[in-house]
């Protein structure tokens, strides 16, 4: 339990410019601490046995002695008054975050709001399932599914069991990390979780739901993704694709022209190009929003470009989509979209045999493939990570993984021929 009481500082170092001590609330919790309470007084001017100033000593004179000490007496009821309001949770706190709080009820009596941010029965599912929801609302349902499959990897590692906020810590994550490593489960995937955990996580707390003693994720490291495949397909592998002739309106004609409509804007999404409407082709360029991000994108287009939007926007209305395959992106047809993806993914296996491709090709390889080209080109890693549209250079220097392993395969060659 927690003690507090008055006290006049008498360290030499303590002294004002008037020779006067500092009376401070002496905080003994797990170890001592002490908090100024702006008063001073001489050792004569301060009444130890009663903890308050003497109103006969001549250092308090033209001093409201008694308006002080009632002020120091409330201090020192509130800090007792939180301690009973933390009750068993206080020992989550160390002395330091203790003082924080005793500050906080000085200047405004938060009452139980304190005790329920330290006490935190707030789980990762509970608000976890807040954020799903939002989601949901706002037509995101790919997070939203990253959110809930994130919640059930750390539930199932728990024991079935949800976890409170206040149970992730530093060495909980590492234990969740080398659970799934040791089950033989990538780093991309560990990582893919711990991210929507941390994202869980720091919402809570930017949300004033939770108040950490400590932030785990800022002395824990999320593992790197790293590259477990290639997904890259060369230039000459894209022109193939090109000159492929399939019979024209069949499915795989329609797969061919949407895979190169992906590549000639700067490795589109797939989500991205069914949302595109006629109206998002002005003046000679194509704008869209990443569904990802948010973002605005304005593509100038090309001639191999212009050749096949010319058959898309035959006859159609300024608010049509542009393509038959299209995604209003809502919630309650993202399960269409989705079955249009994966139809797409099974009919560029085919186109991918016919162009002499080798091994997987989906839509995600066009993105990948745009951006490797650009490197060998000699465009540099700044300007493909401003046409991929990523936040941060890492993530386009994931996306170069091929091209950095190609020089280097390049090179070893050269050195131990």
């Amino acid at each position: 339990m927690a003690l507090i009481r008055l006290a006049l500082d008498t360290r030499k170092n303590t002294k004002n410019k008037d020779g006067l001590y500092p009376i401070v609330v002496r905080v003994f919790h797990k170890r001592q601490s002490l908090i100024r309470t702006g008063f001073y007084t001489s050792i004569k001017g301060w009444d130890t046995r009663n903890s308050r100033l003497r109103k006969s000593a001549i250092a308090n004179k033209n001093t409201d002695c008694d308006a002080i000490n009632h002020e120091l007496a409330e201090k020192v009821y509130k800090a007792k008054e939180l301690v009973n309001e933390l009750g068993p949770s206080i020992d989550r706190l160390d002395v330091n975050g203790f003082i924080g709080l005793i500050k906080d009820k000085w200047d405004q009596n938060k009452g139980s709001e304190i005790r329920k941010k330290i006490e935190n029965r707030i789980s990762i599912a509970s608000w976890g399932n807040v954020l799903v929801q939002r989601k949901m609302n706002s037509n995101s349902p790919g997070t939203a599914r990253w959110y809930k499959d994130s919640i059930k990897a750390l539930k199932k590692f728990n024991d079935g069991q949800d976890v409170l906020l206040y149970d992730i810590t530093v060495s909980f994550l590492r234990n969740f990390e080398s659970h799934h490593l040791g089950k033989g489960n990538c780093r991309n995937t560990i990582g893919m979780y711990l991210r929507a955990i941390r994202s869980i996580y720091n919402s809570a707390i930017e949300e004033d739901q939770f108040a950490p003693i400590k932030n785990a994720f800022k002395h824990y490291k999320i593992p790197s993704s790293t590259r477990t495949k290639k997904r890259t397909v060369s230039k000459e592998k894209l022109n193939n694709i090109k000159m492929l002739d399939y019979e024209f309106d069949t499915p795989l004609w329609h797969t061919k022209n949407y895979t190169l409509i992906m590549f000639y804007c700067r490795g589109m999404n797939f989500i991205d190009m069914v949302k595109i409407k006629v109206m998002d082709i002005s003046n000679g360029r194509l704008y869209y929003g990443r569904s990802k991000t948010g973002d605005p994108f304005s593509v100038k287009i090309t001639d191999g470009l212009q050749k096949i939007l010319e058959y898309y926007i035959k006859d159609k209305e300024s608010e049509d989509y542009l393509f038959p395959t299209n995604y209003d992106g809502s919630t309650k047809h993202y399960q269409k979209y989705k079955s249009q993806r994966r139809r797409m993914n099974e009919r560029l296996k085919v186109i991918a045999r016919d162009a002499g491709i080798e091994g997987s090709f989906t839509t995600y390889y066009i993105r990948h493939s745009w951006a490797t080209i650009a490197k060998y080109m000699g465009i540099s890693t700044e300007i493909i990570c401003e046409g991929l549209g990523h936040s941060s250079i890492k993530t386009t220097e994931i996306y170069l993984k091929d091209f950095e392993n190609a020089i280097l395969d390049e090179a070893n060659e050269r050195i131990v021929s």
